[in-house]
């Protein structure tokens, strides 16, 4: 959401005007005008117009950003639309960054800063903005279109998505492919029919993903479509190291390769399975050989179980490493239950969970439960033990 009065405009917004993006007014549920946003938290900085740096950040659709060269000197605020130069034509995008912040962002990228750079010609008018949304309005009956004539062609090849240039003079097609694909002849046959110039750009699945958007199973949007930009390898390893089961079902993403998010918490676990020695074959006791079932690796506690036993039992690391050296020197101890871990100390009171209000409590009422019984108890005992009341005799007349 935006703001209607902020006065840096780094969120968007200029100064007395209205909510600057799709047009919800800061009532957008599905996030898809904020996808790769970014905040420039040095907005609020008035830096003189000749040390202000001259290159600033264009989002176009979805969510690709590109740098151009602002020699005009123009005043720009988050958000706006601006007309860039293209290789081949005009392009129109809205500013996401600029500042030093963008200094860094190119340094971090390895773009090189170079006059190669395309310029941005002015900011977007209403005939500029008209021109670009019926652009954008051609871009839904080409896809449909397209995927027709590949079907036709029976090319193995999966059309994602289109995106025409604000001019009118250049389409984009990204698809993606498992295979090479010959597509010179779908490229005459799209320019016979659409008048304009093709470039066929072939992505990842990954990439297709992050185009598309949609949720994942945390109930998210997807992190690819939001705030991913660089997409890393990722290994079954990553699953295995998490003690996570091997199912393609739950391990797989929307795009169907593997979770992205499976590589946010490796390195944790790498580190805590530092401490944890590898049991190679069953632990030797007298009550039989205890076989490895599970590990905790936070809690530094290995789970086994015997052969003919359903039950689990805990042990602690340094019985294990214990157990494991008494077995290299062919001493069998007694068994795994004399080993297991003792159990939590009470915390103090100030350390406690916050259930602990609730426990006493309940402990309290039960044992005023119990002093109740007790009483009524004692009552009916008395009652039961008492002599009846005699009635009284008349007396004898004199």
């Amino acid at each position: 959401m935006g703001c209607g009065s902020c006065a840096s405009g780094g969120c968007g917004t200029k100064e007395g005007s209205a909510v600057s993006g799709c047009g919800s007014n800061g009532t957008c549920g599905t996030g898809g005008c904020n996808k790769m946003n970014v905040f420039d938290w040095l907005s609020h900085m008035d830096v003189p117009a000749s040390q202000k740096f001259d290159v600033v950040e264009v989002k176009f659709k979805g969510g690709r950003k590109e740098y151009f060269r602002n020699i005009n000197q123009l005043d720009f605020f988050t958000g706006d639309y601006v007309v860039c130069e293209m290789a081949s034509g005009q392009h129109i995008g809205t500013i996401s960054l600029q500042g030093e912040l963008v200094r860094l962002q190119m340094k971090r990228k390895n773009v090189a800063i170079s006059d190669d750079i395309h310029v941005i010609y002015r900011i977007a008018n209403e005939k500029d903005l008209d021109k670009h949304t019926q652009a954008m309005a051609r871009e839904m009956p080409t896809l449909y279109r397209t995927r027709e004539i590949i079907r036709e062609m029976k090319l193995n090849m999966k059309l994602s998505d289109v995106e025409f240039q604000s001019d009118n003079t250049k389409t984009t097609f990204y698809y993606s492919s498992e295979e090479r694909v010959d597509f010179r002849e779908l490229i005459k046959s799209l320019a016979s029919e659409f008048k304009v110039r093709i470039e066929m750009r072939q992505i990842s699945l990954r990439q297709e993903a992050s185009r598309l958007g949609g949720l994942g199973s945390c109930g998210r949007e997807l992190c690819c479509s939001t705030w991913l930009t660089d997409f890393k390898n990722i290994s079954t390893s990553a699953a295995r190291y998490q003690n996570l089961s091997l199912n393609p079902a739950k391990l797989s993403g929307q795009c169907g390769r593997l979770k992205c998010c499976l590589n946010y918490e490796l390195e944790t676990y790498i580190d805590a399975l530092r401490d944890i020695p590898t049991v190679d074959v069953p632990l030797k006791t007298k009550k039989g050989t205890a076989t490895l079932q599970k590990t905790d690796i936070f809690k530094k506690i290995m789970w086994f179980g015997f052969e003919k036993d359903t039950n689990w039992y805990p042990v602690a690391i340094d019985k294990v490493l214990e157990i494991m050296e008494l077995n290299k020197n062919n001493v069998i101890p007694e068994s795994l239950e004399i080993l297991t871990p003792e159990p939590e100390k009470k915390l103090d009171r100030g350390t406690q969970s916050l259930n602990s209000d609730l426990a006493n409590l309940d402990r309290k009422y039960s044992e005023e439960q119990k002093k109740k019984k007790k009483k009524k108890s004692r009552n009916g005992n008395k009652n039961r033990g008492a002599k009846p009341p005699q009635a009284a005799t008349p007396s004898s007349p004199q």
